[in-house]
Formats: structure tokens, C-alpha cells, sequence
């Protein structure tokens, strides 16, 4: 439950990083001999699966072998809001570490690399997390069908967009020329708002958290239904 005033609940630094990596369709992989675009449109063989293992937990090489290979090397992601908004890059994650080769036995398809941190750039923050964190993290539930939610509720449930302003602070709303869904999480709802000189980003909490993408549904209702009943209007809630 907020207390009055209180801010919404939104995700942790290492809740949006998994997020991130469990929904993202490409990468860049940079080391020092090479930077390559990784996809998952890529043709089958072509895509590379990158394990990753703590910096210490690397099995002894066994007689007659010698140790792995380690290479410097970083992952970049880019999340981009799926929705028409004005600076669609919502956050940037950077995964750094030392690829090994050969492979563990353990890690069959894909390539090894020893973690050291992941970075989290948004407008607002910059944070850096461990391996512990992430792993502790889990990915939001509407991770995989966020982009798909997001470009329905634009495209179909315009109606639906401009009630939910009723529930932002009057202030922000004054001087918006537009307001487009941004994010959907197990949180709540993130409209940015629009303005002739910039743009300023708004949650709107879920009544409760999610914890299954099938309780988006009602969800939204209870968001609809609470818009209803707020008398807060303006010009961007006029059917002209």
C-alpha cells in the first residue's frame, strides 16, 4: 500500500536489467580484436548465446591442458521504446567481463564469459550491479509482450490513453500537446507527456503488482475505472 505522497513503486536497477536483456532482439558484442551485431532475426546458426559465470568460478584446467583463454569484452544493449515518442532510447545496459575459450562443458552452444558488473544508463541514473543482485533479480513478467501492449494500446485504445491522464497531477498535465504510452511493467503504466519544449515521463501505478501477464487485463480496468471517476479535464481530453 503508498502512503499519501509517497512515489510509485517501480523496478530495482538489476529488475530493469534483466528485463532488458530477457526482451532485447539484438546486441553488440566489442572486444578488443572486434565489435559484432549480434541478432536474434539472425539466420539459425548465426545467433550466439553468451553464458555468464562469476569471475572466480572457473574449473582448474585438468593434466595436460592449459587454462582458458580470456579476452576483455563488453555487451551492449539498447532498449528503444516501441511507441512514437520524442528520445526513444529509454535505457542503455553495458555487461562487461572476460570471454573465455574454450567453452565449459557446461555452457554447450554459445560462448563463456566471467562477469564483472552490468551498467544501467536512463535519463535519470546511472547504476552499476553485481552479479549477486542480478541473478537475485527476476525479469518482469510483460518483458517478452511489453512492445506488443504498448503499440495496441496506441493504435486501438485511444479512449483508453486519454482517460488515464485523468489520473496525472493537473500541473503536468497543463501545456501537454500529447501524451504516448511508454513503458508497461509489473508496476504500473509510464506515459510521456509531450510539451513544446520537452517532455516529462509519468507512472501511473497498478492497483497491485502484477506477478502473471494474464492480471494486466484487470489491471488496466481498475485504472480505467478510477480514471472515470476523476472530473479532472483538459484539452487533451476533448473529443476535438
Amino acid at each position: 500500500m503508498r502512503t499519501l505522497n509517497s512515489p510509485p513503486a517501480q523496478p530495482t536497477h538489476a529488475e530493469r536489467i534483466r528485463t532488458i536483456l530477457a526482451s532485447a532482439q539484438s546486441m553488440t558484442l566489442i572486444t578488443d580484436e572486434s565489435r559484432t551485431e549480434v541478432s536474434r532475426l539472425n539466420e539459425p546458426g548465426l545467433t550466439q548465446h553468451i553464458h555468464l559465470h562469476p569471475l572466480t568460478d572457473e574449473p582448474e584446467p585438468g593434466p595436460g591442458h592449459t587454462a582458458p583463454r580470456r579476452v576483455p569484452a563488453t555487451l551492449e544493449f539498447t532498449d528503444v521504446a516501441p511507441t512514437a515518442v520524442r528520445d526513444r532510447v529509454r535505457a542503455r545496459v553495458t555487461v562487461m567481463g572476460w570471454l573465455t575459450s574454450p567453452p565449459r562443458p557446461d555452457s554447450a552452444n554459445g560462448r563463456c564469459m566471467q562477469f564483472t558488473r552490468a551498467v544501467l544508463d536512463t535519463m535519470t541514473a546511472k547504476a552499476s550491479v553485481g552479479l549477486a543482485d542480478l541473478m537475485a533479480a527476476t525479469a518482469d513478467p510483460l518483458a517478452t509482450c511489453e512492445a506488443s501492449m504498448l503499440t495496441h494500446l496506441v493504435d486501438d485504445h485511444h479512449d483508453l490513453v486519454r482517460l488515464l491522464i485523468r489520473l496525472v497531477e493537473p500541473r503536468l498535465v497543463q501545456g501537454t500537446q500529447r501524451a504516448v504510452p511508454l513503458a508497461l511493467d509489473r508496476y504500473g503504466v509510464t506515459l510521456r507527456l509531450e510539451y513544446a519544449g520537452g517532455h516529462h515521463d509519468v507512472r501511473i501505478p497498478f492497483p497491485t503488482q502484477l506477478t502473471d501477464v494474464d492480471q494486466f487485463g484487470l489491471q488496466i480496468h481498475a485504472l480505467e475505472a478510477a480514471a472515470r471517476r476523476r472530473s479532472h479535464r483538459s484539452r487533451l481530453l476533448s473529443d476535438s
